[in-house]
This record gives C-alpha cells, sequence and structure tokens, in this order.
C-alpha cells in the first residue's frame, strides 16, 4: 500500500487490515528484527483455537534506554488500563479474520491496534519470539514520540487518569481546608506573623503547577475529541499493489495475508 504521506504506523495497519483478505493476518515491522521464521509460531499458536496472538521479544536487541523507557511504559500502561500486553513494543503479532472486522469497524483516529484486538479477543494469547538486530538504519521512535504512543494509548482506552486527577484535587481541598483552619487558630493563639511567606508561596506554586498539568491533561481528551468529530480522512492511500493472481486466490489459498 502506498500512501500519500507519513500518516503512522497504527493507521498504516488499519490501512492493510481494510485491503487484505486472508482469514489470518500477520503484521512484521520493516526494520526485520523480527525474524520472519516467527511467523510460524504464531500461526501454530492459532491452529490451537487462539483468535489473537502477541509476542514478547527474547534477548531484546535494542539500547539499553530503549528496554529501560519501553519497561516503564508497559508499567504505567498496564495500570491505568489494565490492558496486559508484557511487550506492547512487538509488532509480530497475529489476528484472525474476526478481530480485523472488529478493528476495521472502530473509525477512531488515535488508535493502538494491539490493545484493540486484545479487548476484542476471546481468547487472546503471548508466545517469545527471537529478536535481532536492525538490518539497517536507526529507530525513528524518541522518547517524545514514546511518551505521545503511550498518552494515545492511555487516552484511547481509559479515563482513569482523569478520575485519579479529581481524585487528586479533592485530596488536595480537604489539606487546604485543614492548614487553612491550623493558620485561623494559630492567628487566635499566637497573633500574626510574617513567618511562613515563603512556605505559602511554595504551596501555591505547587498548586499552580498541578492546576496547569490538569489542564493539559483534560487538553489531551479533548484535542482527541476534536481530532475524531472533524471526520478528516484517517489516511490517503495512492494506490494498492497487488499480485496479479491476488484477487482469484480461493480462501484456503489465502489463509494468511
Amino acid at each position: 500500500i502506498l500512501f500519500n504521506g507519513n500518516f503512522g504506523q497504527h493507521l498504516a495497519i488499519i490501512a492493510g487490515f481494510e485491503a487484505s483478505r486472508g482469514e489470518r493476518v500477520v503484521t512484521l515491522d520493516a526494520d526485520l528484527q523480527n525474524p520472519q521464521e516467527e511467523i510460524a509460531k504464531l500461526l501454530a499458536k492459532m491452529d490451537e483455537g487462539h483468535d489473537y496472538v502477541g509476542t514478547v521479544r527474547l534477548e531484546r536487541q535494542d539500547t539499553a534506554f530503549r528496554r529501560s523507557a519501553s519497561r516503564m511504559m508497559n508499567a504505567v500502561r498496564e495500570r491505568i488500563t489494565r490492558i496486559r500486553m508484557t511487550d506492547q513494543g512487538c509488532m509480530l503479532r497475529a489476528y484472525s479474520r474476526d478481530i480485523v472486522a472488529a478493528i476495521n469497524s472502530c473509525r477512531e483516529v488515535n488508535t493502538f491496534i494491539p490493545a484493540l484486538a486484545y479487548t476484542f479477543a476471546q481468547r487472546p494469547t503471548e508466545i517469545e519470539v527471537a529478536h535481532e538486530e536492525r538490518a539497517a538504519g536507526e529507530s525513528k521512535y524518541s522518547l517524545y514520540s514514546l511518551v505521545r504512543l503511550n498518552f494515545d494509548l492511555v487516552t484511547a482506552f481509559s479515563v482513569m487518569p482523569l478520575q485519579l486527577f479529581s481524585l487528586s484535587g479533592i485530596a488536595i481541598a480537604l489539606l487546604s481546608l485543614t492548614f487553612v483552619i491550623f493558620l485561623a487558630i494559630r492567628r487566635v493563639a499566637v497573633g500574626p506573623e510574617a513567618e511562613g511567606l515563603f512556605t505559602l508561596f511554595g504551596i501555591a506554586f505547587f498548586l499552580i503547577g498541578i492546576t496547569l498539568f490538569g489542564i493539559g491533561l483534560l487538553g489531551e481528551y479533548v484535542g482527541r475529541i476534536y481530532e475524531q468529530v472533524r471526520q478528516r480522512p484517517r489516511y490517503l492511500v495512492q494506490a494498492v499493489l497487488e499480485h496479479k493472481d491476488a484477487v482469484s486466490e480461493s480462501p484456503k489459498q489465502r489463509q494468511m495475508s
């Protein structure tokens, strides 16, 4: 599939899903870090009745920074969304036709394909696969890209951040009320004081920071709603390149796309 531009990894996968016809679809990154020989393991697992097969990279051949950042993001994502994926960054995965159809029915602009598949699957599972060094080039995922990806994942599958922020606001309000009562009692008991001015400034700046963070968090959700409701095309396809006999193949011959 040739696109008019770079629309992102997950929208590219959705475009592939919409063009696929096989009963099973396997996704694989183009960096060749996952050997193609591993695909047979995924299909064998699907033969056991699983409708979605995720993967976990063994002896991951990435930098220490990438491994540490991924572990941290995995932990945060699992706690917030309750979606249990051991290795969310590995895109070597197998999907049944039912799961692909369910994903295609979603019209989300910002999404995360493995998480959607996990949500829709009746019998999801994971297997371990080999991982090798990149055949060429370098990863385009920076720390900022990883943070943005996980913002998309969290906001697309959970409102827990908003709930946690609401609870934090209640807790801070109660603490503030307690502190005000303490200051009132102290003023009556001791009299006017000029001390504690810098403490009050520190508390004020802390609350301002919390407020700005909350506005930013709310803005992430509102921004995604805005992107969704304006209903622009999620991607533009320039051409779909197919083998000349692809259309005439039987369903049995097209078991895997």
